[in-house]
């Protein structure tokens, strides 16, 4: 089974950003030492408690701090961007840390539309041009000269990259494009097996196809649902735009609705023991044809969370 980080790098209520800048830069260099093949950060606007709205500097600091591990972006808001910048920075990070460099795509606006429009500099939505830039991005990084221009500086080897989806058309043209592919089953969890087979379907060539979701690997069954807890709340939060901290628990009582919320995110997720995780992972890994797994955990005690990936990584040379 090949595992991988996916960080939102969460901050905790009652921490600093700072803190938990320190701590994630910590973390990576211990999961390149667990044996995890990626670490990737996503990007996040005008939020509370998500400490990552920069995936391309997180990716150069973690690399500066690693030798093996592969850094990459889950992902870089492309419709905000100028493509060709975006070709330059992973360039850029290629040069710099040569093979190690995963360019994940994303097709989010990035929040609200004034903070979108603070993005983009002003202009208008371009998320129907998400695939042209998609070209764009592909042709300044792959065939190193576009439009008449090149994205310097031009590393010997090309930066990989990925695109973020939750269903088979976004699989599909992916494919289609010789690009890497990641389900986001933490976001959607409904089409995974559709997903992945539009994309083995449509691939003419082999490339990476992975399922990123939520997973909590306690010390037991018991201990998982402790955790899983923290998460349940931290997602009804997030998902009102009440607060992005992670809380430690809730001071009053659930609502139905908030209730029913809960079972229902539940599907995102994957919660237990390790041999309880295993299982569930096996069981996507069949329904996806794929055993590439990119994994959030987001609870309340950093501490907790470095266990929860560290047990883990007993699974990968399973």
């Amino acid at each position: 089974m090949r595992l991988s980080i996916l960080d939102q790098v969460p901050t905790s209520i009652g921490k600093t950003a700072e803190e938990t800048a320190q701590q994630t830069v910590e973390f990576v260099i211990q999961a390149e030492q667990l044996g995890y093949e990626r670490y990737w950060f996503a990007e996040h606007h005008g939020t509370k408690g998500l400490v990552s709205s920069s995936p391309e500097l997180w990716m150069a600091a973690a690399a500066a701090k690693t030798s093996r591990i592969r850094v990459g972006s889950g992902g870089v808001l492309l419709p905000q961007y100028s493509a060709y910048k975006v070709a330059s920075m992973f360039n850029q990070l290629e040069v710099m840390y040569p093979n190690r460099i995963d360019g994940g795509l994303g097709r989010s606006p990035g929040g609200n539309e004034r903070i979108r429009r603070a993005l983009a500099n002003g202009k208008d939505s371009e998320m129907d041009r998400f695939w042209d830039k998609v070209d764009e991005v592909a042709q300044w990084t792959t065939n190193r000269s576009h439009a008449g221009m090149t994205a310097s500086p031009l590393p010997i080897a090309n930066p990989s990259l990925y695109i973020l989806g939750l269903g088979e058309r976004s699989a599909t043209v992916s494919a289609e494009k010789g690009l890497g592919f990641v389900h986001g089953f933490f976001i959607q969890p409904d089409r995974l097996k559709e997903a992945h087979e539009a994309y083995r379907l449509a691939a003419r060539n082999h490339r990476d196809a992975l399922t990123a979701v939520f997973v909590i690997c306690g010390e037991d069954d018991v201990h998982a649902e402790t955790l899983a807890k923290q998460q349940d709340l931290w997602l009804l939060q997030t998902e009102k735009g009440i607060d992005s901290r992670i809380p430690y628990e809730l001071n009053r009582e659930l609502t139905v609705r908030e209730e029913e919320r809960i079972v229902e995110n539940r599907k995102r997720m994957i919660v237990g023991s390790i041999e309880t995780v295993k299982l569930k992972l096996e069981r996507l890994a069949e329904q996806a044809q794929s055993d590439q797994f990119l994994l959030l955990t987001n609870v309340f005690d950093y501490k907790e969370k470095r266990q929860s990936f560290e047990r883990l990584s007993t699974l990968l040379s399973s």
